[in-house]
């Protein structure tokens, strides 16, 4: 460990998308794949608490109910690493349910109340002078499970062991019966490597996910007439933005509204693709946009032309940054 003051500013390292290890599963620690948003938060020893979105946007006022780690954690100085979450009636993380609070920069105490959040935490990158980058993930979860943090909107579940085979197995169908989004793997020896995208942490998925940009929209039909029937997506590939195909399915009316008030401001006359980049059946009737707001959709599977197949829609996601989105991009 080494003495520095508390970093300003952290981005989270970021996992890449991999399988469950396997012959040498005894080095890696799996923990729940949380469906939310990704958010590092600074305790100031003193009571106060900031929080703070993947790129760096201050996200404090958003999420009020971080302030409680101020009172878990009155006189230490800490930055913790974690993911805030609404969940449903039943305990099930629900993105669509977070959608209402990730906008709201100061929420009424009626939407607090309406749909709470948790922050759940899985590391700890500073403590009390320490920062913590180069000690591993064991030890570092280790100081943060003396911390003992799990209180109200708190949260701390502690990580399995990859080489138990039963319980593995146990954990694995319980993300699929509940719909979970998977699991993510991390080498028990890993550094911290802030802002980097490191091969000793995996997201193992139960189903695929694909970041995209929402680049133009159609005009709805029947019960969607006079609104948003399906939107156009693309993603960055060699310094040019790709059709990707479009989505139609996995919204709620809210959502639709919310989107059309969101695209409104944003229309332009010609498409942000390149010229024939976009097959006649979808441009037809399109609606472009300035490709500035950036989704994310569940698929099957890419298609022989490089297209999603079966795409839902899963909301919004304010915190990504539409010029760093390509094929294959994750939390």
């Amino acid at each position: 460990m080494s003495a520095f003051s508390m970093p300003d500013l952290v981005e989270p390292m970021m996992a890449s998308t991999g399988e469950l290890p396997d012959a040498d599963a005894s080095e890696w620690g799996l923990e729940i794949k949380w469906d939310g948003v990704r958010v590092v938060t600074y305790l100031d020893g003193k009571g106060g608490v900031r929080a703070t979105a993947r790129r760096g946007a201050k996200v404090t006022g958003n999420y009020p109910e971080l302030s409680v780690l101020g009172d878990l954690l009155p006189h230490q100085g800490a930055v913790l690493d974690g993911e805030v979450v609404a969940f449903d009636r039943t305990g099930r993380p629900d993105f669509e349910r977070l959608q209402h609070r990730m906008h709201v920069a100061d929420p009424h105490p009626r939407l607090i109340r309406e749909v709470p959040v948790h922050y759940v935490v899985f590391d700890l990158l500073y403590l009390d002078g320490q920062t913590l980058y180069d000690v591993p993930y064991t030890d570092r979860r280790e100081l943060l499970d003396d911390l003992e943090l799990t209180a109200g909107p708190i949260e701390a579940p502690s990580y399995l062991r990859a080489d138990d085979a039963e319980q593995v197995a146990e954990l694995l169908d319980y993300t699929r019966e509940q719909e979970l989004e998977g699991l993510v793997a991390k080498r028990l020896d890993s550094p911290y490597r802030p802002g980097k995208r490191v091969d000793y942490w995996h997201k193992v998925k139960n189903f695929q996910t694909q970041e995209v940009i929402i680049s133009g929209w159609k005009p709805g039909k029947g019960r969607r007439e006079g609104g948003i029937g399906s939107l156009l997506l693309g993603v960055h590939e060699k310094g040019a933005l790709r059709f990707v195909g479009h989505v139609g399915t996995g919204f709620t009316d809210r959502a639709l509204m919310d989107l059309g008030e969101l695209l409104r401001p944003l229309s332009r006359t010609t498409s942000p693709f390149a010229p024939g980049a976009v097959p006649r059946e979808f441009a037809r009737d399109a609606r472009w946009v300035q490709p500035r707001l950036v989704g994310e959709v569940t698929f099957i599977a890419w298609t022989a032309d490089d297209r999603l197949r079966s795409p839902s829609w899963r909301g919004l996601r304010p915190d990504k940054d539409p010029g760093t989105v390509t094929r294959a991009t994750g939390s």
